[in-house]
């Protein structure tokens, strides 16, 4: 990870190369300063975000500042996934050439340097610090750098040089220069469209206006004392005004500040001039602040051959160069072998259609908005669930697609209702980060997707950042017909019908400006199989935490549930995997618990502890009414809750009735899939 010390706030020119400018001596940018995870880079600390350090913030740039990084090497590695990449086609543009995985290099030994001269590039930001022993506040060049340690990245932070300290200098005290650190000023500015800007200090303390005074005054965030206000007080030392950031805080307080966003993207370090959105106040560390949007599928042994060696060949050697020599394919298997492509196991034929396909027209942005808005997320899961129902092939199934599964034989006590069990020993997740959105996830308001935050200048990038997880897991199937015909009984029920009601009510109340109003909710509600499967996917997790040897945490679902349609077949499965992206795979403690007999111990004592709860039968009757509008039933944290981790959905959704016959305030219980709590 690095960072940037601008010479100006808002120089929409200024380009960043901290690994160019720390070995031309330029004092501008810094190294090194702190590190993280693929996966948080993916999830939680992506371009866009901010990321706490010891010291200070920063937020990971914008995908152009990571070519520089990416030129120091001749060859830039890419993660060969033609299904996946379609997907990230369809959302992005057909420029979109290849999933790249983070500029990292792990070194050799203690004392290597190898891999030193890569990293992600980052802003300083928020760009307004406070002083902890002053309380003066102020812009970045008011306060100075300091990393002396080069094996310390985590010392880095700013400073106040000649800080007086909060008493002054005492008449008669010896003058002594004091040095305090600085940290982030928390306050910051952001709208529907995903801009992010620095709190308009200055104005918001002088209501609109230039201080009487001084041209650049200095100011003081003081805290509130304990029950006399909330928030910081902002005090100008020239003029003496004063105003309480409590102020700007809600619906009241968004009326006082700017009308008129000013596009500010500070990882693109860059503006939008047509943003009509007005911002609003929001805190440094809120949830709300970024939400990565991310595309995962899990790589099966498939047929696409031709497609994998397009896209290699789209990614290593550039559209432009294959169009060229398209006809010579002697010469661009002279190209491959400098690019380290591997053509040897590949015919003429083969080459030709690989080559077809990298060079063919891609299809109008008409057709690709037309494609994406009939796109669903299950359109990922269906070859994966079609995949899973062919037990014959699981034997003859080649190891180099990192999937390796084993069909189980049924434990006869094990429920009726549950058909095959499937245990995957061994599994390869890839995961492809799209772009973010601020104030509201993308998939919680089913909006467009274009209101995702632009990852590159020109809003067209050529490539995405991704991931590759490797793990285990157990792979669940009901009986579908079961599944159809209980189903059917709960669309008629009055649960089903409250829990459509609400979702309704959820849809259209929701204190967002971003929701597509012209979107039916109704098309948005999962079916009853998705809720059935979910609460079970939940219940089997906390129990097998318990056995496999793996926190619950770092178990994550796949849920297969919908519905036959004019698209695609009816599906009723789960898969309850652990995965992680920096080893070869998992240790098996997961993997073992598809025994026949330990399974179905597991499903029966998992469904003993959902029919009861701690909250019941508070919990147990729990059924949204007007005005109401939570999506859950019986559910809370006490019984079915998952970690964030865990959970695709943010424990929406879920409902133990569904699973077991529970008691009903109506005396009109609904039937649970797996029967009574006593027929267990």
């Amino acid at each position: 990870m690095t960072d940037t010390v601008p010479e100006m706030l808002h120089d929409t020119a200024d380009a960043l190369d901290p690994l160019a400018d720390v070995d031309e001596g330029v004092v501008k940018n810094r190294a090194k300063v702190g590190s993280a995870r693929p996966s948080s880079l993916l999830y939680t600390y992506g371009p866009g975000a901010i990321m706490d350090l010891p010291g200070f913030s920063v937020m990971p740039a914008g995908l152009d500042d990571w070519e520089p990084i990416w030129k120091r090497r001749e060859h830039i590695p890419t993660i060969i996934e033609p299904r996946l990449l379609r997907v990230v086609r369809l959302h992005l543009g057909p420029q979109v050439d290849a999933l790249r995985p983070y500029p990292w290099q792990p070194k050799q030994g203690a004392l290597s340097k190898e891999g030193d001269d890569l990293g992600i590039p980052a802003r300083v930001f928020p760009q307004w610090l406070r002083c902890t022993g002053c309380d003066y506040l102020g812009p970045l060049p008011r306060f100075t750098y300091t990393n002396t340690h080069p094996f310390r990245p985590d010392l880095a932070r700013f400073t106040h040089k000649s800080c007086p300290g909060r008493g002054g200098q005492r008449a008669g005290a010896t003058t002594r220069k004091r040095e305090s650190p600085a940290v982030p000023a928390q306050h910051l500015l952001t709208c529907t469209n995903g801009h992010l800007d620095e709190f308009p200090y200055p104005l918001w303390i002088h209501r609109g206006k230039t201080c009487p005074k001084a041209v650049s005054p200095d100011l003081k965030m003081r805290d509130a004392n304990v029950g006399r206000s909330v928030g910081s007080t902002i005090e100008c030392a020239a003029c003496g005004a004063r105003r309480s950031m409590a102020e700007a805080q809600g619906a009241a307080g968004r009326d006082k500040l700017p009308q008129k966003c000013r596009g500010r993207h500070p990882h693109l370090n860059a503006f939008d001039t047509d943003c009509d959105a007005q911002p609003a106040l929001i805190m440094m560390g809120a949830s709300n602040l970024w939400f990565a949007c991310t595309q995962s599928i899990i790589v099966m042994p498939t047929d696409e051959k031709a497609e994998a060696l397009a896209d290699r060949l789209r990614a290593e050697l550039g559209v432009e160069k294959v169009t060229k020599y398209a006809a010579q394919l002697d010469f661009i298997r002279e190209l491959a072998d400098t690019a380290h492509i591997d053509l040897a196991g590949v015919s003429d034929d083969e080459l030709a259609q690989a080559v077809a396909e990298v060079v063919a027209p891609p299809v109008s942005e008409e057709q690709r908005h037309e494609k994406l808005a009939a796109w669903s997320p299950i359109d990922m899961l269906v070859p994966e669930w079609r995949y899973l129902q062919k037990p014959p092939l699981f034997a003859q199934q080649p190891n180099s697609s990192g999937l390796m599964v084993t069909e189980k034989q049924r434990d006869p006590k094990l429920h009726s209702r549950i058909s095959r069990v499937v245990a995957v020993n061994k599994m390869k997740k890839v995961n492809a980060f799209v772009g973010f959105t601020r104030l509201d996830e993308l998939d919680r308001v089913g909006d467009v997707p274009s209101r995702l935050v632009k990852l590159t200048r020109n809003g067209k990038p050529s490539w995405v950042p991704a991931t590759e997880d490797r793990g285990e897991g157990i792979f669940v199937q009901l009986d579908l017909p079961a599944v159809e015909a209980w189903e059917s009984t709960i669309l008629g029920s009055k649960l089903w019908a409250a829990h459509r009601d609400a979702h309704r009510r959820n849809f259209r109340r929701r204190f967002s400006e971003t929701a597509d109003r012209d979107i039916d909710p109704d098309t948005r509600l999962p079916a009853p199989r998705y809720w059935l499967l979910h609460t079970l996917s939940h219940v089997l997790i906390r129990e097998m935490a318990m056995s496999c040897g793996y926190g619950a945490a770092s178990l994550a679902e796949r849920i297969y549930g919908w519905r036959t349609s004019a698209q695609r077949e009816g599906a009723a499965g789960l898969l309850i995997c652990t995965t992680a992206s920096d080893s070869e795979g998992t240790l098996g403690g997961l993997v073992a618990l598809a025994e026949p007999a330990r399974l179905q111990g597991l499903l029966a004592n998992a469904l003993r502890r959902a029919s009861r709860c701690s909250s019941d039968p508070v919990c147990a009757m729990r059924t949204p009414s007007d005005p109401e509008d939570f999506l859950h039933g019986a559910a809370c944290h006490c019984c079915s809750f998952a970690s964030e981790t865990s959970c695709e959905k943010a424990n929406r959704f879920l409902d133990r009735r569904f699973l077991l016959t529970l008691p009903s305030a109506d005396d009109e219980p609904v039937p649970g899939f797996f029967g009574a709590p006593g027929e267990l």
